[in-house]
């Protein structure tokens, strides 16, 4: 493998019409700030557990909970994301993070993945080519980060997304979320009132509500596809499918699709 050098250019290209992704206490941060968080929700049937045998499946399972969709057992994927439709709140003038020391460990991690079974590919990034020139220092060498502190965020953030699921079914029954899209297949995302998400996320981190397996079982999930075999095949097999625009979620959400060839894998 090429070994692939890296350092940031102070380019601002990251920072501009995009979703990061947040640990809950994060969302808190960026929400406090008075920016907008979205909560995304996609699902997977899980009748049949591959999780020992399918390492994939194994970590999709660590960051989700279980749920039904009626009779079908089915597991829930929710990730908070920064909302950033332009430029990020944070960029200055000069292109400089406003928030250096505190931004997001996304934002600290990029341009790797957080993903075990995504490889790094230049061309997918934001980041210009001479962002990427061989006297930058080494990134990755074998297809392996050699940067030891970049290691270290991204095991923060993989521990964070496992402690934090909990937390996130708790949002998601607070705010009535109980639509979710099909995992690699599309994104359902909610955009809930600043202030709500607020008091929820505060309440789920300081252990306010109960915790309880059973009750993530007993809440009714509906999945949402744009694809009719997809919801034949759920249907047959004992969910509630909708269609992007027979939604009746309780707050407004956008459904985004993939193009079919582009996800082969687990989110994330």
């Amino acid at each position: 493998m090429v070994d692939v050098h890296f350092d940031c250019t102070r380019c601002g290209n990251c920072c501009r019409s995009t979703k990061i992704p947040l640990t809950a206490h994060e969302a808190v941060d960026w929400l406090s700030d008075g920016n907008e968080v979205q909560v995304i929700c996609e699902a997977l049937p899980w009748a049949v557990d591959r999780s020992a045998d399918d390492p994939e499946a194994a970590r999709f399972k660590g960051r989700s909970f279980a749920a039904l969709s009626d009779l079908l057992p089915i597991r829930v994927l929710v990730t908070l994301v920064a909302n950033i439709p332009g430029d990020c709140p944070n960029l200055l003038p000069d292109l400089r993070c406003g928030v250096y020391e505190r931004r997001p460990l996304v934002c600290q991690i990029y341009p790797a993945e957080v993903n075990p079974f995504v490889q790094l590919n230049k061309t997918m990034k934001a980041c210009p080519e001479d962002a990427w020139a061989s006297h930058h220092p080494l990134l990755m060498r074998d297809g392996k980060l050699v940067n030891a502190d970049t290691r270290l965020k991204i095991d923060q953030w993989r521990a964070a997304e496992a402690l934090e699921v909990v937390v996130k079914r708790q949002i998601c029954s607070a705010l009535q979320i109980s639509d979710a899209a099909v995992a690699q297949e599309g994104f359902l995302i909610f955009t809930p009132p600043r202030d709500a998400l607020l008091r929820t996320l505060d309440a789920a981190l300081r252990g306010w509500y109960a915790v309880n397996d059973k009750l993530s079982a007993e809440t009714p999930w509906r999945f949402v596809t744009d694809r009719s075999e997809t919801a034949q095949r759920l249907s047959r097999s004992g969910a509630v499918v909708l269609s992007p625009n027979s939604s009746t979620a309780a707050m407004a959400c956008e459904y985004i699709g993939f193009k079919r060839q582009a996800m082969a894998s687990a989110t994330g």
